[in-house]
This record gives structure tokens, C-alpha cells and sequence, in this order.
């Protein structure tokens, strides 16, 4: 599409926003006490807001135009925090993660692929050399340290060196004698033009001349495009045509690699241009207002205040700072705040005490809580950390954008005015600091002029301050391993960690390689009053919106809910481990491995365990995103069975490693478990946020997507004799890993090449799908 399309799409988004925007004001802020209304309203805007998310995301991918792009990556990021945002209050609201939208579905008009989340490709794009480079760097570390396997090299044995060379030569010896050849034959033929030149031709000559040389070149071509076919049929496709499927994806690629190239393009300089024509304006009034402040304060005060170290912001605190007549103010005020607080309490206790009754009237009745929470309180939507964004991306989008002629930009350049309003800030901040040092020393003198001091006693103090400090230092039990920490380099802890096998590779693997369909017959249990167990798209949906969207933007990670920890809980072979890598995959994010099983001989003892735990966090937060991936975390809050490694090293320190994550660290910890019903429930449930419990394929999916799929992608043929319906109806209990087991065990190389003379039979798949144990039913009730 061309670029007016998507500047199209970006203003109808916009609009569609803007509409949402008036929405929210009108309904969400008036206290409501009907909850199926409020769970409808929520429902409805958290469709409407993915809609929007869609648009903005694609709109940003094909968008050139820098200053265009960065205007809707405000937009999509407040509209990704909102989505999450409604998310929570839909979560509280029904105590559940997964939620019955198919009326609302039907409502607007909408089909189940509509609430699908899309990931945004930016989150790879913007960060794609950086990637590439850390991943060739842990390959070579991973390759020296004897983890990885490198590909096999072969040389060529004597006799294969002979054969090759002597094939070389006889193709020189063809060359050769074909060039020899044409020249003989070109010599023959200039002899014959002479002769006939001196006899004329006849127009029967002329015509057989005519057809010869057009027989000629027909048959060139045809032998030209067999051989092209028979290169791409051995493989060797360069300097051949492509089928023409193959080559749009190429050249698709190729649009997609030029479009981002042209993304990346540098904007022009106009900082220095900003220092000459308004730097000498910005510090002279910066040097007036210091000066004025300062002259108002010792005015009030009596004396001229200290300057404000850099630390607290230098001049800035100046600016943010109040009169003392405002601080006695607001002191009077805040006393009569308190008063007034009190009062209300006292009353608001009277009418806890009623709800109480009203409650427990209500438990006798067999009424739930939560209804009668919504009959005393009401509900009312909390406050938003994404509402004055999105506000304020409107208004800029109406001031700058919305008006705009786009038809003379062919080019996709910048507008200059808009890259001096980014830059006149930084340029403000660098004058201000040089204004600071110039003013700190007309401070001094001012003081000493004026009231005679010289600003030597606060020194003296500070050194004596800074003697007892080192006279002291504190002797806590690991400072020194810290402190050795803090003088290596990101660079020297990332290898070592990879050395150790706890930072590992990840696995190529996209989320929507976690195949399956949305299931309709789940949400008919739920209207029963039942919880039935997620669907696979579900899974997709909350592992996007917990795990991939926070850690791919810092906008969202830093105000939406913070969720720090996330267990995917499920039997064996229903796509754990994938998950955890696809998180990595559509992020970038580096992959350090916990597991107690990778964990042993690695760190041994308390401060070996503390040194591991500092060095996975400095490395995680410096080089963010970082997914920290504890396997069978059940083990960890279970008794130990006779095992060599004590899986419960990590138990105590793991909250101690949840609190040192604050909401500006991209750093998710992920656990998984196939029997975490064998741990202790209050701990285990502690440490891990949000529980996600992935389901077995259900009939749908194993027969459209898991059978046919793999069978396809191995090299497999699909002939009457393979009966789908049959597979669907055997596997039912059975993993998608047992599935995909299947299919590699009967699809061996020997067996692919005896495909078109013996085909493949039903019973080949149901012999090798015997020899698993499939998930019993005992087990998914004690899952659910």
C-alpha cells in the first residue's frame, strides 16, 4: 500500500480514538452498580481498544515519515497500557483471567480473530543490530565454552580431490574445444557469405535462412528455462528464475529491509543551529530568574539560601521550589485537611458497620459478596495512567497532523520546526548547567560581599563526614562480593554467565507458532457457573498482554500494572518451554536458565547463590529485556525426594529478587511447572502473580492444525489412506508434544523417500502414538 494509505488509516484510528476518549469520559466515571452492565461495558471497550491497537501498529510499521511515526508510537503504546489496564478491572471484577465476550462479539459485529493481540514489530525492528550482534557474541562464547554444537565441517578424501580436479578439467578441455569449434565454424561461414554475395540468394534460400535462425533461437530459450528448472530442482537456485510464489517473498523481504533502512534515516542537526540563534536568550533569562529568587529569599528569609547541589537538579529545584509564605499556607491548610479527615472517618466507620450487617444478612441469604459490594459501594473506574497520554496525543495530533497537506511531502521528510521544539529542551538543559557553575561562583562571592560568609564550615563538616565513613565502612556479610561485582564489566558477568550455562540460547520460535483454535463450546460451560480451562488462544492472549507487551515497551512496563512474576502451569508436552522462548523470540529478550536440575555445582553455598542472583539482575536490567526462567518451580516449595540437588536453594532469596525489580526494569521472572499441585500452595502462589494453565489440543485443533499441520511440514503426503478424523478421535487425551513426536518418529528421512511408492497409512501413526501415556482425566481435574 502507498504511504497516503496508512496516513489514511492513522487519521481514521485517530478518530475512532478520540470517540473512545468522549466514551470514557461519559461512562466510566459515574459509579455503577450493575455488575453484568459494567462487565458489558468493559468488555466493549477492551474489543474496541484492540481494534484501535491494530490499526496504530500497522499504521506504525509502513509509516516513513519520523516525526509521523513517533507521534503513533505515543498513541500505541497509551492505547497497549489502556488494554491493560481494562484488562485488570475485568480480572478483578470476575476473579478470573479468561472472560465470556461471544455476545459482545456478536454485538459489534466482530469474529473470535479480533481480540487476537498483534505484537507490535517494533519491539525487534528498532533493536535489530544490537540483537544480532549480542546473539553472535553468545554463540562464539557458547562455542569456545564447548555448549554449542558446531556444524561438522568435511574434507574431501584423496580420491573424491582426484574426481573433482579431473571433472574441472574435462569441463577446461570442453571449453576449450567448443571455442575452438565456433571458430572454425565462424571462418566457414564468412567463406559462404562471399560466395553467395557474388551469386545472389533466391527467396526460397531467404526464407530457409529466416526459419533456421528462428528455430535456433526458440529452442535456446526452451533449453535456457528447462535448464533453470532443473537448477532449482537440485537446489542450486542462483542466477535462476524462482517460482513466482517464491520470489514475492523475496522481494517482500527485500521492501521490508528497504522500508526499515529508510525508517532509520538520521534527522538534520539543528541543535547547534538552536545554541547560535537562542542559546544567549535562554541563559540571560535563566540568570535573571536564579538571581531573582535568590534576591526574594533573603528578602523573606534574611539571609541568601545555598545553591542546590546537581544531585536534586540544580536550578531546577529552584524553580520547583515554593515562597515560605506559600509553605506556611499550605501547612495551615493540611491542618485543616486533617480535621476534616477525621470526621469522616469517624462517619465512614458508622457505615462500614451497616455494610457489615448488610453482609452478613446477605451470607445468610446465600447471596455473593461481590454483588453486594456493587449494591453498598458501586463500582467506578480506578484511575488511569494512559487517559492524559492518549489526551494529549489528540490534541497534538489535531494541532500538527490533522490539517496537514501530504500530497507536496513526497519525500517523507522532517519538519523542522518540530525537531527544534524536541531539541529545545536538551539544549535548555545543557545551558542551564553551564548557567549553574557561572552562578554557584556569583552565589559565593554575593555571600561573602554581603553577609561574610565564606562556605568553608560546610566543607570542613563534609570531610569530616566523608573520615567517619571511611573510618567505618559497614561489615555486612556479602559487601565485598558486591563491591567486586561493581567493578566488573556487563561484558566480563554476561560471559561468565553464559560459561555457566545459566544464560542460554534462545529458540527461534514466534508466538503464533502456538497453534490452535479458538473453542466456543467453553464459553457455554461458563454461563453454567463453571471455570472451564483456557483455550489456546487464550493462552496467547494473556501470555502477549503479561509477558510480551510489558517487556517490549518501556512506556508500558513503567505505568501499566506491573506484573513481575508469571508461572505457566500445565501437563508435559502442552508447549511450556515454548512459550517461555516465544516471549523471548517477540521481544529480544535475553534468556537466563534457573532451573534447579541447571543449577547443580553451579554457586554452591549462601554467597556463591547471592553472587548469582546480583549478577543475573545487573546483567537483566542493563541489557532489558530479560526473562528469568525457573523450570519445574513446583520443586522449589515441595520437600525434597531423595534428589542430589536441593531445589530449594532459590526459595528464600526469590522474594528478595522480586523486590529488587522496580517498574522502570524490563525483567520478567517465569516459571514452569507440570505437577504444581505438589508444591505448598501459600508460598508457591506468593511468589508467581499471574497463573496461567495451559490446556491439551482439543479435537478442532488436532485434527486442522496439529496432524495435518506437521505431516505437511515434514515432507509428508496426505492421500486418502491417512484418515485425519481418525487421528483427531484416537489422541484425544494426548499433548501437542506427543503429537509432534509422533510425526518426526514415522516421518524418518528413509521413510520420506518411500512416499511415492508406498504411502502413508493411518495405522503408522497410531502404532507410534501407543507408546505414549496420555493425560488422564484424574490429573486435569486435579489441574483445574
Amino acid at each position: 500500500f502507498p504511504t497516503s494509505t496508512y496516513i489514511q488509516i492513522w487519521a481514521d484510528t485517530q478518530r475512532e480514538l478520540d470517540a473512545m476518549l468522549q466514551r470514557e469520559r461519559e461512562e466510566f466515571l459515574q459509579p455503577q452498580e450493575d455488575r453484568e452492565k459494567v462487565m458489558k461495558m468493559l468488555a466493549t471497550a477492551y474489543i474496541q481498544y484492540l481494534e484501535i491497537f491494530r490499526n496504530l501498529e500497522a499504521a506504525h510499521d509502513h509509516l516513513i515519515h519520523q516525526q509521523k511515526r513517533a507521534a503513533v508510537r505515543r498513541a500505541l503504546d497509551a492505547v497497549m497500557g489502556r488494554v491493560l489496564e481494562i484488562k485488570k478491572e475485568m480480572v478483578a471484577l470476575e476473579k478470573s483471567e479468561c472472560h465470556y465476550m461471544d455476545a459482545m462479539l456478536l454485538d459489534l459485529k466482530r469474529v473470535p480473530e479480533d481480540i487476537e493481540i498483534p505484537i507490535p514489530k517494533y519491539f525487534i525492528k528498532e533493536n535489530l543490530k544490537i540483537l544480532q550482534e549480542r546473539e553472535k557474541l553468545l554463540n562464539e562464547i557458547l562455542l569456545n565454552a564447548g555448549l554449542l554444537e558446531q556444524e561438522p565441517v568435511t574434507a574431501l578424501t584423496l580420491e573424491e580431490g582426484i574426481k573433482v580436479i579431473q571433472v574441472a578439467e574435462r569441463a577446461r578441455q570442453g571449453r576449450a574445444r567448443a571455442a575452438f569449434m565456433r571458430k572454425i565454424y565462424l571462418e566457414e561461414k564468412r567463406q559462404s557469405k562471399k560466395e553467395e554475395e557474388g551469386a545472389g540468394k533466391s527467396p526460397d534460400a531467404a526464407a530457409t535462412c529466416i526459419q533456421k535462425v528462428w528455430r535456433g533461437y526458440s529452442q535456446r530459450k526452451e533449453t535456457e528455462k528447462l535448464r533453470e528448472e532443473e537448477m532449482i530442482f537440485l537446489g542450486m537456485v542462483s542466477g535462476a528464475s524462482l517460482p513466482p510464489d517464491v520470489e514475492a517473498m523475496i522481494s517482500l523481504k527485500k521492501a521490508n529491509a528497504l522500508q526499515g533502512e529508510v525508517q532509520e534515516r538520521e534527522n538534520f542537526p539543528f541543535r547547534q543551529e538552536l545554541k547560535r540563534t537562542e542559546g544567549p536568550h535562554i541563559k540571560e533569562t535563566l540568570q535573571d530568574q536564579i538571581t531573582q529568587c535568590f534576591v526574594e529569599c533573603r528578602h523573606i528569609t534574611g539571609r541568601f539560601p545555598d545553591y542546590p547541589p546537581e544531585k536534586t537538579g540544580g536550578s531546577k529545584a529552584i524553580f520547583i521550589e515554593k515562597h515560605p509564605e506559600q509553605v506556611v499556607e499550605e501547612l495551615a491548610g493540611k491542618k485543616k485537611a486533617e480535621k476534616k479527615e477525621e470526621k469522616n472517618e469517624k462517619g465512614k466507620k458508622a457505615e462500614t458497620k451497616k455494610a457489615g450487617k448488610q453482609v452478613r444478612q446477605g451470607r445468610e441469604l446465600g447471596k455473593p459478596e461481590a454483588k453486594l459490594r456493587f449494591v453498598v459501594e458501586g463500582w467506578k473506574m480506578g484511575p488511569s495512567n494512559f487517559l492524559p497520554m492518549l489526551e494529549e496525543g489528540s490534541s497534538q495530533y489535531q494541532v500538527f497532523w490533522e490539517n496537514r497537506d501530504n500530497r507536496s511531502d513526497f519525500l517523507q521528510d522532517h519538519d523542522p520546526e518540530l525537531i527544534k521544539g524536541g531539541e529545545r529542551e536538551e539544549v535548555e538543559e545543557e545551558i542551564r548547567v553551564q548557567v549553574d557553575e557561572v552562578m554557584k561562583e556569583k552565589l559565593l562571592k554575593i555571600k561573602q560581599a554581603v553577609d561574610g560568609e565564606t562556605g568553608t564550615q560546610k566543607a570542613g563538616k563534609e570531610k569530616k563526614k566523608k573520615k567517619k565513613d571511611t573510618e567505618n565502612p559497614g561489615r555486612g556479610g556479602h559487601e565485598n562480593l558486591l563491591m567486586s561485582l561493581a567493578c566488573r564489566t556487563i561484558d566480563s558477568l554476561y560471559q561468565e554467565l553464559a560459561e555457566e550455562g545459566l544464560l542460554i540460547k534462545v529458540k527461534d520460535v514466534n508466538l503464533s507458532d502456538y497453534i490452535g483454535y479458538y473453542d466456543c463450546l467453553r464459553n457455554i460451560l461458563r454461563e453454567t457457573g463453571a471455570q472451564p480451562m483456557p483455550s489456546i488462544p487464550e493462552v496467547r492472549q494473556l501470555v502477549t498482554l503479561y509477558g510480551i507487551l510489558p517487556l517490549g515497551s518501556q512506556t508500558v512496563r513503567e505505568n501499566a500494572p506491573l506484573v513481575k512474576s508469571l508461572l505457566l502451569a500445565g501437563p508435559a508436552g502442552v508447549g511450556k518451554k515454548m512459550l517461555v522462548h516465544a516471549i523471548c523470540t517477540e521481544t529480544g529478550a535475553n534468556l537466563f536458565n534457573l532451573t534447579p536440575s541447571n543449577l547443580a555445582g553451579k554457586y554452591p553455598g549462601r554467597n556463591g547463590l547471592i553472587k548469582m542472583l546480583h549478577m543475573i539482575l545487573k546483567v537483566g536490567k542493563e541489557l532489558q529485556p530479560s526473562v528469568v526462567w525457573i523450570g519445574d518451580a513446583e520443586k522449589m516449595f515441595s520437600k525434597p525426594k531423595g534428589e542430589e540437588v536441593n531445589p530449594k536453594r532459590l526459595t528464600k532469596f526469590l522474594p528478595k529478587f522480586l523486590r529488587a525489580l522496580k517498574s522502570k526494569d524490563r525483567v520478567l521472572l517465569v516459571g514452569t511447572s507440570s505437577r504444581p499441585f505438589d508444591a505448598k500452595m501459600k508460598p508457591f502462589c506468593r511468589a508467581f502473580q499471574k497463573i496461567i494453565l495451559i490446556p491439551k489440543p482439543d479435537y478442532l485443533t488436532r485434527f486442522g492444525k496439529y496432524f495435518k499441520h506437521y505431516i505437511l511440514q515434514r515432507g509428508g503426503a496426505l492421500t486418502k489412506l491417512v484418515n485425519l478424523n481418525c487421528l483427531a478421535q484416537v489422541s484425544d487425551g494426548f499433548t501437542q508434544g506427543h503429537v509432534v513426536d509422533v510425526v518426526h518418529t514415522v516421518l524418518t528421512e528413509l521413510r520420506l523417500l518411500q512416499m511415492a511408492r508406498r504411502p502413508l497409512r493411518t495405522a503408522e501413526f497410531v502404532a507410534s502414538l501407543a507408546r505414549h501415556d496420555p493425560v488422564y482425566k484424574e490429573e486435569e481435574e486435579t489441574f483445574q
